[in-house]
């Protein structure tokens, strides 16, 4: 008695077809972990510059600051001398030139700290504005990360092509901030 035939050249053809999907697949998805990879280092080396950039803004801010206080003190420093000038006048009494010369050269001193404080300012803003750009930068390459992961997880390339979509936006976005802000 003979047994039933089992078709084992269309098996064998099915395993060795689902062996090379599968392997297909196995690349696929290290080009997945590749991709995600790469958008992981551009993510560390963007939030390091956008960290630098945030601390730039706030010392430049900070310099501000401390220049627009050097301003009030020399501003108190020449009314001072302008009310010691008012009261020797109201006394009849000679101002000294020294005096008048003081309150010039603090006019002067003012003038100038004044640009310095509105530099360091403008510092702050351009490394602020540095910053947010870059900041978005960094949210773009997690973005892509997570869908990245989403696409490996799931095995459907839709969303590896998202993630790279994304990615690049990010990249974008990173030469934007470091090259034209």
């Amino acid at each position: 008695m003979k047994g039933p035939e089992v078709p084992l050249e269309t098996t064998q053809e099915d395993l060795h077809h689902h062996a090379e999907k599968h392997g297909q697949t196995e690349k696929w998805i290290l080009g997945v972990a590749l991709t995600a990879a790469i958008f992981a280092v551009f993510a560390a080396i963007t939030a390091l510059k956008a960290e630098h950039s945030a601390n730039e803004a706030m010392l430049n801010q900070i310099r501000s600051a401390n220049q627009w206080n050097f301003y009030q003190a020399k501003s108190i420093k020449s009314y001072l001398f302008n009310s010691k000038i008012d009261i020797l006048a109201a006394l009849d009494k000679k101002v000294d030139a020294k005096d008048l010369e003081k309150i010039e050269e603090y006019k002067k001193e003012q003038a100038e700290i004044m640009e310095k404080a509105k530099e360091y300012q403008k510092e702050s803003e351009y490394y602020l504005r540095e910053h947010l750009v870059l900041a978005k930068s960094v949210t773009l390459f997690q973005i892509a990360i997570a869908i990245g992961a989403i696409a490996a997880l799931t095995r459907r390339r839709q969303f590896w092509y998202v993630c790279i979509i994304f990615g690049i936006i990010g990249i974008v976005l990173f030469i934007q901030g470091i090259l034209t802000v």
